[in-house]
């Protein structure tokens, strides 16, 4: 078809695109904003020498009805994922009104012996977050809303075994008894598991006594657990120059071990000299 007037084949080109387009399908619109997180918080619910428990706590706000469907989560401690996960929340939410949800994990931030000792030397604190995203479902889409949040914990420390109290009671010539009671002190603000505290008594360069105390123990936050240890120094267990050992009033000792507990392993060495009372 050939046109004579240029500007008459333009504005019929124009009304024939708008007939044509008149019977598409238009893409959907949104009718509101998409949902935002508008709060977040993470608490530490409960420390232990190895693990903890993290609470995340947040707020999606929505200018329509909506519903929080899940979170796709990492926990992570000292800057490495320790954790993933998933879980579903069906939180809903109305226009304009904030919508609480949380999520709770607990893992082990510590990776084994090492990375304990590590840490412990290290001081300070370290950071526990839980971060992801969260799948909302408003206004007939779906929105993915990144989240983050940190908080820092103290370090972890390790125990320490200390001579909490020494005596000795000189029953005769040949015969000492000597009540050794070992601390465990605990430097943490949580309690202590511990499985076993091993340890091995000399006196004067001579084993003497050795065994196994705090099994399947707990020591207190802050506090020292104490477990006491006799050994007899007589002829049948020191030897027959034992009369001239106990003659000088002072008998050189040392006590060597090692704390197990959850990925704990602390060695020990402890020495010193025992004075020696009047005979009973």
């Amino acid at each position: 078809m050939s046109c004579v007037n240029r500007s008459t084949c333009l504005m019929t080109l124009v009304s024939a695109l708008f007939a044509l387009c008149a019977g598409c399908a238009s893409a959907p619109v949104r009718s509101s904003a998409p949902p935002a997180l508008t709060a977040q918080e993470t608490t530490v619910v409960s420390q232990g020498l190895t693990d903890a428990s993290v609470r995340y706590t947040g707020q999606v706000t929505g200018t329509a009805t909506g519903v929080v469907e899940r979170a796709d989560y990492e926990l992570v401690a000292d800057g490495q994922v320790v954790k993933t996960g998933s879980v579903k929340l069906g939180v809903p939410f109305a226009p304009g009104t904030p919508a609480d949800f949380s999520i709770e994990e607990k893992s082990a931030y510590v990776k084994g012996p090492e990375d304990l000792a590590r840490l412990s030397a290290q001081g300070g604190t370290v950071l526990i977050a839980l971060r992801g995203t969260l799948v909302v479902r408003s206004g007939g889409s779906e929105d993915s809303l990144p989240f983050a949040a940190s908080r820092a914990v103290r370090v972890p420390h390790l125990p320490e075994v200390v001579v909490e109290s020494l005596d000795a009671a000189r029953y005769s010539a040949e015969e000492v008894q000597i009540n050794l009671r070992l601390g465990v002190r605990n430097p943490n603000p949580f309690p202590l598991r511990l499985d076993s505290l091993t340890y091995q008594v000399t006196v004067a360069d001579r084993p003497l006594e050795e065994g196994t105390a705090a099994q399947a123990d707990t020591v207190d936050a802050s506090a020292t657990g104490v477990y006491p240890v006799e050994i007899a120094v007589t002829a049948q267990s020191w030897g027959p120059g034992v009369k001239g050992l106990i003659s000088k009033g002072v008998l050189p000792y040392s006590v060597k071990g090692e704390v197990k507990g959850p990925l704990l392993q602390v060695p020990f060495f402890l020495k010193g000299d025992v004075k020696l009372n009047v005979s009973r």
